[in-house]
């Protein structure tokens, strides 16, 4: 006779990572060409103006400027973008990102 219990085994508890889908940026803020504005399965976002469709139906901007979401269909929306006179400005780079200093420095002078 055993003197331990068998130990079982379940076929479950696992599950898989999220795809990360959605809007990404919303109606009203300002982007820059190449930014994804929505990740999709399917066509629920349609494409407008200033706007690609990758092949995986992910929708971006090919302009700098502001995000306009409307109605299209009963059940779709349309996403556009409105070029905007001020752009999205990319940070500045620093002189310890560039490696070089921003002004020499002074000669010492012997007193």
């Amino acid at each position: 006779m055993a003197h331990k219990k068998a130990g079982s085994s379940s076929k479950n508890g696992r599950d898989s990572v999220g795809q990360r889908l959605g809007v990404k940026a919303g109606d009203g803020q300002l982007v820059n060409a190449g930014t994804i504005i929505v990740r999709q399965r399917g066509m629920t976002f349609l494409a407008g103006a200033n706007t690609g469709l990758g092949n995986d139906y992910t929708v971006f901007a090919t302009a700098n400027g502001r995000v306009r979401f409307e109605h299209a269909k009963k059940n779709k929306k349309r996403i556009r973008i409105e070029p905007a006179v001020e752009t999205v400005a990319a940070p500045a780079a620093t002189p310890a990102a560039t490696g070089k200093r921003s002004q020499p420095k002074p000669a010492r002078t012997q007193a």
